[in-house]
């Protein structure tokens, strides 16, 4: 089934790393004969850490860039070299400025051409990579549409670099970067798909549960325009570098059963491929037979089971003992600590379970990793900054202080430019409107101000949308949060497919800080998801029912976050707005587990337990 050559890597960070040591093979052996290295570039969130694994083989290991030339995969148009969001300065900022290249190696497509002189640039652009001999090592992350650089659905294996107009999908992707979609640019400079496959060596690099459905089509399926990376299967020397959540949809890894492999059928593979089979027959768990499994190419399980008796048994009562009204426990009182990334990624996740716990006795405290402030539309602040001043006039206050925050406000949001990054004070008064929405919706809940924790951990407030690398100082204001609640239970964001990585380094803080205070005993941790994706029932511990009264009044919390609502700065590619998006999916599992056989409930919400 397999078309491609892939490389699954337990995280980003660990793929990143191989292939900066594939790259530095490469510029060694070239170097030691004194040849140029040739290499495209793309930027992005899947490949910047490539980067700066790289900046620091230059540092550490005097890995010499100088007679490297690199080559830029795409650019907006109309752009200029300067703006935030152009790649010439991502790769400027991320790369180039922190190595020893000789900037006449330096290429890009130019996003200021007049449109009359495209053409031209383009073909210009292409003879230049011809006569530097072709790229030797391409980097391209993948869209979700299966677009690499800016060859959409539909391009043509022909195409060499050109002027495109971008799809909805390519704009929806961007407009976080641009601060909405009306702001990206219409079209786009990008090298071709025939360019692309002119390059020797070919990473193609996606991370995150989001990647994993264009993940498997490209390696399994048959090639077609509708995908364009498939292309790439014509390709001799192509390799997907992958981390377990982007290869989960591969038939290698979400369903072995079908490659004809020997496994070992332990206690997770045998619940995946048991719920596997009743979904795709639709029929209840204790239905399936004998027969279901032998003509679904399982019967080395019912072997290894003696019979489908049994092994159905064990999965039903194994996915019964998720189902809890109780998830606290019953008869006991817990010091609960529920960490979520944004200020309301706990009541889009986890809203219902969170007010059952505070209803059931439990001490639940909420703590707020990021701000939130690059969630805050303009006109949003304009909003509040307008009460503020009739308040102000009301009760005839005008504090010298009070009226230069309002000249500040008003005169920066006037001749702000569209991407153009807030100032330090429009930062803060954007997260108090996030503050004060997320305090509103605890209290809603039950959970009281004074059990609220807005943590604004550092790696967050660059002011952009590309975050720093987490440090030790998110890590030490968690631990000293974990020293202060000293907590029986813990919840935090295990959904890891939003769109810029914020929940996944959140989650990797907070591991760090229980690694660093507990070791390999740590209090009870669960996983929550909600605002991106679901749990697979296969991997659910903990199924929180919800009534519809109950259901209802977790849409009631979410609508306390008033300035994400009907329309959010960062939607990805889900038209939903986030409480629509929750509640889909709490029902669609409360189906599911019916369809199951399982006891049948409005809405549920899981919950995966993260061992030590």
């Amino acid at each position: 089934m397999e078309k491609l050559k892939f490389k699954i890597f337990e995280d980003n960070d660990k793929a990143s790393v191989a292939v900066a040591a594939r790259i530095a093979s490469i510029i060694n052996a070239n170097n030691a004969r004194k040849a140029p290295t040739v290499l495209g570039l793309s930027p992005g969130h899947a490949t910047v850490n490539i980067y700066r694994e790289l900046i620091g083989l230059h540092k550490a290991e005097n890995l010499d860039f100088s007679l490297v030339k690199t080559f830029n995969c795409n650019e907006f148009c109309p752009i200029t070299a300067d703006a935030p969001q152009s790649f010439y300065r991502w790769m400027q900022e991320n790369f180039l400025n922190h190595i020893n290249i000789d900037p006449a190696n330096i290429f890009a497509p130019a996003g200021d051409i007049p449109e009359a002189d495209l053409a031209q640039h383009c073909s210009n652009y292409e003879k230049t990579i011809a006569d530097s001999g072709g790229i030797d090592f391409l980097i391209l992350g993948i869209g979700t549409g299966g677009h690499i650089g800016f060859n959409e659905p539909g391009s043509s294996p022909h195409t060499l670099t050109r002027a495109v107009y971008l799809d909805k999908t390519i704009i929806n992707g961007a407009a976080g970067d641009f601060f909405g979609a009306e702001y990206v640019p219409a079209m786009g400079i990008t090298m071709g798909l025939k360019t692309i496959a002119n390059a020797r060596e070919i990473a193609l690099l996606a991370f995150g549960e989001n990647k994993a459905s264009i993940i498997r089509r490209t390696v399994e399926d048959a090639i077609s325009n509708a995908n364009p990376a498939s292309f790439l299967q014509m390709h001799k020397n192509t390799c997907l570098w992958l981390d377990d959540a982007s290869a989960g949809a591969l038939t290698t890894i979400a369903t072995p059963w079908l490659n004809n492999r020997s496994i070992q059928w332990d206690d997770n593979i045998k619940r995946r491929a048991v719920i596997w089979l009743a979904k795709k027959l639709n029929k209840p768990i204790l239905k399936l037979t004998d027969e279901d499994y032998t003509q679904n190419g399982l019967y080395d399980l019912i072997k290894t089971c003696s019979g489908s008796y049994n092994l159905n048994i064990e999965i039903f009562k194994r996915q019964m003992n998720t189902i809890t009204g109780w998830p606290g426990g019953k008869n006991c009182s817990k010091k609960v600590l529920i960490f979520s990334p944004h200020p309301d990624d706990d009541v889009i996740s986890m809203g219902g379970t969170l007010t059952r716990l505070a209803s059931q006795g439990h001490a639940v405290h909420i703590a707020y990793m990021v701000s939130g402030c690059l969630s805050v539309f303009d006109h949003t602040l304009a909003h509040y900054a307008d009460f503020v001043r009739e308040f102000n006039k009301i009760f005839d206050l005008t504090p010298d202080q009070s009226t230069k925050i309002e000249q500040h406000i008003d005169e920066f949001l006037l001749s702000k430019q569209p991407g153009e990054v807030d100032t330090a004070q429009i930062q803060a008064l954007k997260g108090m409107v996030r503050r004060i929405e997320a305090i509103d919706a605890a209290r809603y809940c039950g959970v009281p101000e004074s059990n609220t924790h807005f943590l604004d951990l550092p790696f967050y407030n660059t002011g952009k949308v590309q975050k720093h690398n987490v440090g030790k100082a998110d890590t030490d204001i968690i631990c000293q949060l974990l020293d202060e609640i000293q907590p029986d239970m813990i919840f935090a964001a295990g959904d890891l497919s939003d769109p810029h990585g914020t929940h996944r380094q959140c989650l990797l803080a907070l591991y760090n800080a229980l690694e660093l205070k507990y070791k390999n005993d740590h209090p009870t941790l669960f996983l929550y998801r909600g605002a991106w994706q679901e749990w697979p029932a296969a991997q659910i511990d903990m199924a929180v029912p919800l009534s519809p009264d109950e259901l209802q009044h977790k849409r009631y919390a979410i609508f306390k976050h008033e300035s994400q609502k009907d329309r959010a700065m960062f939607p990805g590619s889900d038209a939903r707005e986030f409480w629509q998006r929750a509640e889909d999916r709490n029902k669609a599992l409360a189906d599911l587990y019916d369809k199951l056989g399982l006891p049948e409930y409005h809405a549920i919400e899981a919950f995966k337990l993260q061992a030590d």
